[in-house]
């Protein structure tokens, strides 16, 4: 953020572990006030509010089953009904699931992966980009993956709802240019996690990478705030993934 632009609220989705909390400290070092989204567990997105508060910044912490359409709304208007209108909107919360070949994937395994990887993040945006436009400032980052370039290796059902995210941005990118509104996606591959338990899918990802390491949730928070600061940067993908796909 410039010195000229005000404070904002950001509402960061999937923000009680991973790259959701690291994003949502981040952004609030830089000087936002955070909507902690989160899932199942209240506990763990109450110690993240705790971070952001330690920051000085004010903090809300708002839960719900994303596979429901209704939950997204919610959510946004919890945010705004405790800190105010959403500036920053970062759709990070996803489900993955084990890698499933394309026979063995159901239609209800595919429209809960949509439902939670697409159509939320669609509905939050569908909510907060007018405030952005009529307030001539806003930020949407959605957070895809490496699998929407390769198609990665959960499966079809997953691959597509994160290579969805990209034909969302570039759509509503349009809608926000010339209103101060930007959307743009960050593209993940592998991070470090507690998500990343299996000894030999670890092993095969870091043999895969250049860099000879995975990712850490700091780093995307870190690509994901820069993203957040610049007013230029606009209708774009950024593929953080260790040179495993150079682009």
């Amino acid at each position: 953020m410039t010195s000229e632009e005000p404070m904002t609220v950001a509402l960061v989705t999937g923000a009680s572990r991973g790259i959701g909390r690291a994003t949502a400290v981040q952004l609030a070092r830089e000087g936002h006030d955070i909507a902690i989204g989160y899932g199942r567990d209240a506990t763990a997105a109450e110690r993240v509010a705790e971070e952001v508060r330690a920051l000085g910044r004010r903090a809300a912490v708002a839960g719900g089953d994303l596979a429901h359409p209704e939950t997204s709304g919610a959510l946004v208007d919890a945010a705004e009904r405790q800190l105010g209108p959403v500036d920053v909107l970062v759709a990070n919360a996803g489900i993955a699931g084990r890698p499933a070949a394309l026979a063995d994937i159901g239609v209800a395994d595919w429209d809960r992966m949509q439902a939670i990887n697409l159509r939320a993040p669609f509905l939050l945006a569908q909510r907060v980009l007018p405030g952005m436009v009529e307030r001539g400032f806003g930020r949407t980052v959605l957070v895809s993956s490496i699998a929407a370039y390769t198609g990665g290796v959960v499966g079809a059902h997953y691959a597509a709802s994160k290579a969805g995210l990209h034909g969302l941005a570039h759509s509503l990118s349009r809608q926000g240019a010339g209103h101060g509104v930007t959307v743009n996606v960050v593209a993940p591959a592998a991070i470090d996690s507690d998500m990343l338990s299996d000894e030999q899918t670890r092993a095969r990802l870091l043999a895969a990478t250049p860099l000879g390491r995975l990712g850490t949730a700091e780093e995307v928070a870190d690509v994901i705030a820069a993203v957040v600061r610049n007013g230029y940067l606009t209708g774009q993908s950024l593929l953080l993934d260790g040179g495993r796909y150079p682009t």
